[in-house]
């Protein structure tokens, strides 16, 4: 009869003197209740019986003990004595490794035997004789088939229990990594979305500290940004923390000295090793970690964990996590100091462009600056984010720059345009669409240069768009630019009183204009008359840094 051998293991235990008797125990109860009979347990090693797990009725311990072993070996269920009307079998199991037999004697036959067999089967259960007739009658009656199968379904059901009870503890180790990585990705997960609506170096860097202190096991922890570091950026600071961080800018800057960051620039470990020597210039320091946010070559500044909250030494663990928040703060910053190159790019462009079309039509010189701002103006009450509000004040910058290409004479012309002169002046937003469109940081400003012409009942130009198929950032700059134009004087014509042009708006309310942008323009009419009254401003493309 041969079975494989069932496996526990122990809270990793990996050597004998680790087995506990629990261990022993539950398994050898586990047998004595599939068998209805006390087992003894060997030592499959040295053959010699466990100390508290010994049967009433062992048998010949030298007869077994010398057998065990080789069962123990060969990991398969034996009879290892079989005298009519008895047998002894014998179960092997590992326990962390270790090897270990069980036995117990059964009974296979109720027949009364005689006296030399007596003798027999008492010098094989240790029993005196008068003992055996005895223990022959209390016990149940089996067969060798029987035995055997049921001491296959006992070492499949044992190796299923023992291997499930494995499968557990690794299933609580695996749960507990997966939950201390969940928490880590997270943080990693959270910062990364954080990198497309943090405008600051600060405000990522905030959060990326709070967040640490949920996972990192550390008394305090600070972002130190070199003095250079996106020193344009408002409400930005050289030295966050949080925590008991008590150390000054002048002693982190020693620290950086003293352990060489600026020379290395990489991930920084010091232990009790490193601090605790004399020349160590922060006592209160015990261990840190120092990690830099960078790209590339460019250092921005240091992220630091200070002093482990169990004393203990920081580890890979840590500042595996430290990197990975140091590179995305780093990239962050990289991509601050590049987002800043090209929005000043695309500042000089647009500002070229309008400075060119001031140029080519004198007589409208600012009409460009002050459409932009009324359109933001009215945009404001429709409650739009600041992403929008800031494009649409640089398509209202750019929504006639398709005048660089209309005929002087017809532009400059001091009087009413006749047919074919409006036929040619109504090409400019064609033609400022097709100046702007290969320039990628400009795409989004295309509708409101293309469209704001359109009309509501749908007889503008160029594409006599209806209602709503216009986009609402150029149905807005409509009633921007229209304002200006009626408010401001030409050359020919002073510009027309308020209260006219209020009438011409109420009535073209729903066939020129979008009623809700014209709501919202008598909403704001006394903002617009400050800005048409206003000189043109060097704002920035951002609404948020505007003058209240």
């Amino acid at each position: 009869m041969a079975t494989s051998t069932p496996t526990i293991t122990t809270q990793q235990r990996t050597q004998h003197d680790l087995v506990t008797h629990e261990d022993l125990a539950e398994i050898r109860g586990e047998l004595e209740s599939w068998f209805g009979s006390p087992f003894t347990v060997w030592d499959g090693e040295t053959g010699n019986i466990l100390p508290g797990d010994t049967a009433s009725v062992v048998g010949d311990e030298n007869l077994v003990g010398s057998l065990v072993t080789t069962i123990a070996q060969r990991g398969t269920s034996e009879f290892i004595v079989d005298d009519f009307p008895i047998c002894i079998i014998a179960i092997p199991f590992q326990a962390s490794g270790h090897p270990f037999v069980a036995t117990a004697p059964f009974c296979i036959s109720s027949d009364l035997i005689e006296d030399q067999r007596l003798t027999q089967v008492a010098h094989s259960l240790a029993l005196p004789e008068n003992q055996v007739d005895q223990w022959l009658s209390i016990q149940p009656t089996w067969t060798h088939d029987s035995l055997e199968r049921m001491a296959k379904l006992a070492v499949s059901k044992l190796s299923s229990d023992i291997e499930m009870g494995r499968l557990n503890q690794e299933i609580e180790k695996v749960s507990d990594s997966l939950s201390s990585t969940y928490e880590e990705i997270s943080l990693l997960y959270g910062l990364t979305q954080n990198l497309r609506i943090s405008n600051s170096q600060s405000e990522l860097a905030e959060q990326a500290l709070q967040w640490l202190t949920e996972v990192m096991p550390c008394e305090s922890m600070a972002i130190h940004f070199v003095s250079n570091a996106d020193e344009k950026q408002p409400g930005n600071t050289n030295l966050l923390s949080v925590g008991d961080f008590t150390l000054t800018e002048p002693q982190l800057a020693e620290l950086i000295d003293h352990l060489k960051l600026n020379q290395s620039c990489a991930v920084c470990v010091a232990n009790e090793r490193i601090t605790s020597q004399e020349n160590w210039p922060l006592p209160s320091v015990r261990q840190v970690i120092a990690v830099p946010l960078a790209e590339g070559d460019n250092v921005f500044g240091w992220i630091f964990a200070i002093n482990h909250q169990d004393n203990k030494g920081f580890g890979s663990v840590e500042s595996s996590l430290l990197s990975s928040v140091g590179t995305i703060l780093g990239i962050h910053n990289g991509n601050i100091e590049l987002y800043k190159q090209q929005a000043d790019f695309v500042t000089s462009v647009v500002k070229a462009l309008t400075s060119a079309v001031d140029a080519k039509d004198p007589y409208t010189c600012g009409h460009s600056d002050r459409v932009a701002r009324l359109a933001v103006r009215i945009a404001q009450e429709f409650e739009l984010d600041t992403e929008t509000l800031n494009l649409l004040y640089m398509a209202g910058l750019l929504h006639d720059v398709g005048k660089i290409g209309i005929d002087d004479s017809v532009l400059r012309k001091p009087g009413r345009l006749n047919d074919e002169e409006y036929e040619h002046i109504k090409q400019h937003p064609q033609l400022g669409y097709n100046i702007l469109k290969d320039l990628k940081q400009l795409e989004e400003v295309l509708p409101v240069v293309l469209h704001h012409h359109e009309r509501w009942d749908g007889q503008g130009y160029p594409h006599g768009l209806k209602e709503e198929e216009n986009p609402i950032l150029a149905r807005i700059t409509a009633v921007a630019d229209s304002y200006d134009a009626m408010t401001s004087d030409r050359p020919y014509r002073k510009g027309m009183p308020e209260e006219k042009v209020k009438a011409i708006f109420r009535e073209g309310a729903g066939t020129q204009w979008d009623p809700k942008v014209i709501e919202a323009f008598f909403a704001v009419h006394e903002d617009m008359q400050a800005i048409i009254s206003s000189e043109p401003d060097d704002l920035r493309f951002d609404v948020r840094d505007w003058a209240e």
